[in-house]
């Protein structure tokens, strides 16, 4: 049977990245896509790890050749996802995780309805402006204007959390973790048939509790921390950062 596609997409910082690494140690069968990008290493990133780098020029030509699943270009530079990896996963009957931004996420949905998608929001733009200040300053070029662009980034992008049959909200990395594996679960289950090993009404619970459609008390006050909608749930017109010091 064919594997599952699960989308994943969050800010910047908000801790995508861990959540994936760490259900990848817990579930079997699930392959993870490495992006391809332009922009530079930083830090101890390595290529055919964190992303495949590439040039720009090699970039183009793998556009023109339809190489890509999807692309987009975020920050002066290009992102995308090989349809080798879906391709290789499929071949062998195991699911696939991607981890993409908001546009890439609205292709591979246009191009392949059945995605399970799934957005990971931070609690609120203090805990995400730390998460953002301690990532640059590990990765040794911290930019207090860089960090601040991304945080009004972040807002932009949390708008389109109702695009995403899933919400997730990473406060507490465990619980998240738990999360995402009963969401994984979950779909296997429905899709597949796949028996859940371990107390399967409790898993089966979890993942229907991040559901968008079931997950508004959650997300009530994240949308409000980010200025998308005021107290009254009412769509707010504008973001007003908080731009204070931790």
């Amino acid at each position: 049977m064919a594997g599952i596609l699960f989308i994943i997409s969050a800010p910047s910082g908000s801790g995508k990245s861990t959540l994936v690494s760490e259900v990848r140690k817990q579930l079997t069968g699930i392959d993870f896509s490495v992006s391809w990008t332009t922009r530079a290493p930083r830090g101890s990133e390595q290529d055919g790890r964190e992303y495949h780098f590439t040039t720009r020029e090699n970039f183009l030509q793998m556009i023109a050749a339809g190489e890509f699943l999807e692309y987009a270009e975020v920050f002066g530079n290009f992102y995308g996802t090989s349809r080798r990896s879906l391709e290789q996963a499929r071949a062998v009957h195991h699911d696939l995780l991607l981890d993409i931004d908001v546009q890439g996420a609205a292709q591979v949905r246009a191009a392949l309805a059945e995605a399970v998608s799934i957005f990971v929001l931070p609690p609120n733009p203090k805990v995400l402006r730390t998460r953002l200040r301690n990532r640059s300053r590990a990765e040794g070029h911290a930019d207090e204007a860089e960090l601040y662009r991304r945080l009004s980034e972040a807002s932009k992008e949390i708008e389109n959390y109702k695009e995403y049959g899933y919400i997730l909200v990473n406060d507490i990395l465990d619980r998240a973790v738990a999360q995402l594996e009963a969401i994984v679960q979950a779909e296997r289950f429905y899709r597949n048939g796949e028996p859940i090993a371990y107390r399967p009404g409790r898993v089966l619970e979890v993942a229907a509790a991040c559901r968008q459609s079931n997950a508004q008390d959650r997300l009530q006050p994240v949308l409000e921390a980010f200025g998308i909608i005021s107290s009254e749930g009412q769509p707010q017109l504008n973001f007003d950062e908080d731009h204070d010091d931790d």
